[in-house]
């Protein structure tokens, strides 16, 4: 009896992943994002924009405004001319002092600003694990369908040798031996390209992830969907990276406005000074006292420091908004997708057992001499494609169902 082809095809399938990739082995989908988040640049860059905010925040936590101010003075009275020997020596040391409120004003900004890096550093590993996904299943789909053109490259070379030895004994003409050769030669073609395929996808992957292997994401199914338990689509929305990084943004220039306000004016700053002259006939030669300053307000200063402020809440307000409307047009199209990628796998498995029976009965009728070779090659062509768009769908179902749970914070 003869094996259905396209159990054949799915054997071989199951065993051509390439050697370095199949000694390497596949790993859980969880595990490759972490190896891809471990070695990707952003997040050491990000790990380091959020401990310099936090070196920010415990800064601004200071008792002074800012750092003391050192100043001193020497008067004589050789410059003019005079010789009486008047010598006057003037220093002090004076700090600025924290308007009311400004100093947790300048706290509360440095804090959202780590807050909002934090969160960025949650949107950078949510494009990690779907640059995973995207190259996984790139790197899949590249094995089978190199799979599939070696086997219709081998299913080609059996049809040829019947060729031949059906024109030796006058059965076959001379015409259907160039119709098979041409079909070789665009089956070869087929080929490597595919090994080509493979070679891309399989070095993309490599580099992303640091090691040579494959997620394995063909486990994904709708279990694993009602294992994790969907969400609504407002609260995957809220908890989305994405506009949880917004929204922190958007306290950060609350905190922002609240800290211009509250620095209605330059600090003032207080210190003490010392005076040691050297007089003719003075009985004081010496004197200590204290110093402040007290610059005034002014519109000069403050309000492009508040309008710069409105503005870039403003421009954070607009930004959530933003984030919002993508990610919910997103979340959208991840469960339109999802519902679509699982009917177009069930047709695609229908249509390519048919096609495949359609193509071994011609393989009977073409042996009985009833069927063309030219029909038969045809059926052969179309049963690949239905394959090919087979496995296609059975990759994207798959992918979506992570993309979803991806979309649940399940990876983060």
């Amino acid at each position: 009896m003869e094996t259905p082809y396209i159990y054949y095809v799915l054997v071989i399938l199951l065993s051509s992943v390439p050697f370095s990739v199949a000694k390497a082995g596949s790993i859980p989908f969880s595990q490759a994002v972490e190896a891809a988040w471990a070695v990707d640049p952003d997040r050491t860059e990000l790990n380091t924009n959020y401990r310099s905010a936090a070196a920010r925040a415990e800064a601004a936590g200071s008792w002074f405004a800012g750092g003391p101010t050192v100043s001193g003075q020497y008067f004589d009275d050789h410059a003019i001319g005079s010789n009486e020997g008047y010598t006057t020596y003037q220093g002090g040391v004076s700090v600025p002092l924290w308007l009311p409120g400004q100093g947790s004003a300048t706290v509360g900004v440095a804090r959202a600003e780590a807050l909002t890096i934090q969160e960025r550093l949650h949107v950078a590993r949510m494009a990690v694990a779907m640059r995973v996904l995207d190259t996984s299943a790139n790197v899949v789909m590249a094995q089978r369908r190199l799979a599939i053109a070696r086997i219709q490259k081998d299913t080609l070379e059996k049809i040829r040798a019947s060729v031949i030895r059906g024109k030796h004994i006058g059965e076959m003409t001379l015409a259907d031996q160039q119709i098979i050769a041409s079909e070789i030669a665009n089956a070869a073609n087929e080929y490597s390209q595919s090994e080509e395929q493979v070679e891309t996808a399989t070095s993309a992957l490599r580099i992303l992830l640091g090691r040579p292997t494959v997620p394995d994401i063909l486990s994904f199914d709708n279990v694993a969907l009602a294992h994790d338990g969907l969400f609504s689509a407002e609260a995957l929305e809220n908890n989305d990276p994405r506009v949880r990084a917004a929204r922190q943004a958007v306290r950060t220039a609350e905190a922002g406005v609240h800290l211009a306000k509250a620095s209605f004016m330059p600090n003032p700053e207080v210190g003490v000074a010392a005076i040691h002259e050297k007089q003719y006939g003075s009985p004081w030669d010496d004197r200590v006292g204290v110093t402040v300053s007290i610059p005034l307000p002014s519109d000069v200063r403050n309000v492009p420091m508040e309008t710069d402020a409105r503005n870039k809440l403003a421009a954070a307000i607009n930004q959530e908004q933003q984030a919002r409307r993508n990610v919910r047009q997103e979340l959208a199209q991840v469960f339109s997708h999802l519902t679509a990628t699982k009917d177009m796998f069930r047709n695609s498995v229908l249509s390519a057992e048919s096609m495949n029976s359609r193509a071994n009965e011609m393989n009977r009728s073409w042996q009985v001499g009833e069927t063309s070779l030219v029909e038969l090659l045809r059926a052969r062509s179309a049963a690949s494609r239905a394959l090919q768009l087979r496995n296609q769908a059975e990759v994207a179902w798959h992918a979506a169902i992570i993309r979803t749970l991806i979309a649940a914070g399940e990876f983060q």
